[in-house]
């Protein structure tokens, strides 16, 4: 099934479930396959209402969220049921062909050094079981949202693409300012996410619609791909007890004319919405200018970034002399920090130096350069490296050709 333009997405699971009886006694996953009616009541409603893309109720269903509440080797059996269940409400929608159901992939919470001792491969892995589990089972496209770490996001878009060829949207949460929980700037990531190949890049959750709005129109100088926006429905209040949202649909429908306009191609709702904010959407979107992304918008520079921050510079950078990669090349980026040089060059001479560069990559803060002449170590680094990085070196073009399609490496 293709994707056209503007996609209607859907809106809310979690707070839609706690209206069906959901209390978090049990993680969401189990208690939706204790209750399959709740979500296909839930998802036909979307349906009914526009939604052009539900969302399996896969969120929580990877490795590690799962044992955190007590259920062991079940990722594939709850994807595949979950799965199950979105397909079911589109056949009771009538709406085969027309809706696509888009396998759900969140975070793990497991965090890279130093902020946590998880290996990128062991997030890779994990990601890996739950995406072939939901491609198998039959997805039309790939979710990867409310993604709060590079790492993780990562990991995911690697092992998606692993496993499939069908679209694939990354979508992060941040704060008012664009920040990330780690501190990435959302136009960094942006950045990195549409050099891997990601189709569509997002924002949801965290924050009402029009604190998002000033970020889309931020990424809207950058994007390169279509955009997606998930606001929740305001900022929630506790009422009597209970989160109450204050964009009723009408409200939250009328900002969406400016998410149009700052580039946004695909549009649903987050926490606080349901289907009538779905309904009012759709109505507005017969309306919508889309401005759709330019993919020539950064011809003439090289779009680098570090996990935290975007660098488009001019193509005509002076590489400095190379670091060595060793026990030492944290404290020697640090010092690279202090110089006048534009970016920051490591040799890497062998598969043996990828555990220092792992253990290190976090104190890179300018643009980076790898310098190698060996194919696996290169890759070995791209996938270490949680930023976008340049090449200078003699590899084959075909080698770097493949290495830019699934990194983003410039070179």
């Amino acid at each position: 099934m293709e994707v056209y333009f503007p996609l209607i997405l859907d809106g809310a699971t979690g707070t839609q479930l706690q209206e069906r009886g959901y209390d978090g006694s049990v993680c969401a996953e189990q208690w939706v396959l204790e209750h399959p009616e709740a979500i296909i009541d839930l998802q036909t409603k979307y349906i009914a209402s526009g939604s052009d893309v539900i969302y399996a109720p896969t969120f929580g269903a990877n490795r590690v969220k799962l044992e955190e509440n007590g259920i062991f080797n079940k990722t594939e059996e709850y994807n595949r049921k979950l799965v199950g269940l979105s397909r079911k409400a589109v056949q009771e929608a009538g709406a085969e062909g027309r809706v696509l159901v888009a396998g759900d992939i969140a975070p793990t919470g497991k965090f890279l050094a130093p902020m946590g001792d998880a290996r990128f491969e062991d997030l890779y892995d994990i990601y890996y079981e739950q995406a072939s589990a939901q491609e198998e089972a039959g997805v039309d496209m790939f979710v990867i949202e409310t993604m709060m770490t590079v790492s993780d996001a990562r990991a995911a878009l690697l092992a998606v693409k692993a496993v499939s060829d069908k679209p694939v949207l990354v979508s992060f949460t941040c704060d008012e300012k664009g920040k990330t929980v780690t501190g990435s700037d959302i136009a960094a990531v942006l950045d990195i996410f549409q050099g891997m190949g990601a189709d569509i890049f997002g924002m949801n959750c965290s924050v009402g619609p029009e604190d998002m709005l000033k970020q889309m129109k931020r990424l809207h100088g950058y994007a390169q791909i279509p955009l997606s926006a998930k606001a929740n429905a305001g900022m929630p209040k506790t009422v009597d007890g209970k989160s109450v949202y204050d964009y009723p649909p009408e409200r939250f429908a009328a900002v969406q004319y400016a998410f149009a306009n700052a580039g946004v191609c695909c549009f649903g709702g987050c926490c606080g919405t349901g289907p009538e904010h779905i309904r009012a959407m759709k109505k507005a979107s017969e309306a919508f200018k889309l401005t759709p992304p330019d993919p020539e918008k950064l011809r003439g520079r090289l779009p680098l970034a570090t996990e935290k921050e975007v660098f488009p510079l001019p193509a005509d950078l002076q590489i400095p002399e190379a670091l060595s990669c060793n026990a030492d090349l944290a404290a020697a980026l640090e010092e690279a920090e202090e110089t006048e040089d534009t970016v920051v060059a490591v040799k890497i001479q062998g598969p043996e130096e990828l555990d220092d560069f792992a253990d290190a990559q976090y104190a890179v803060k300018k643009p980076l350069c790898i310098l190698t002449e060996d194919e696996e170590t290169l890759e070995g680094a791209l996938r270490e490296y949680q930023g976008r990085a340049m090449y200078e070196g003699n590899l084959p073009e075909k080698v770097l050709s493949r290495m830019a399609e699934k990194y983003g490496l410039v070179y």
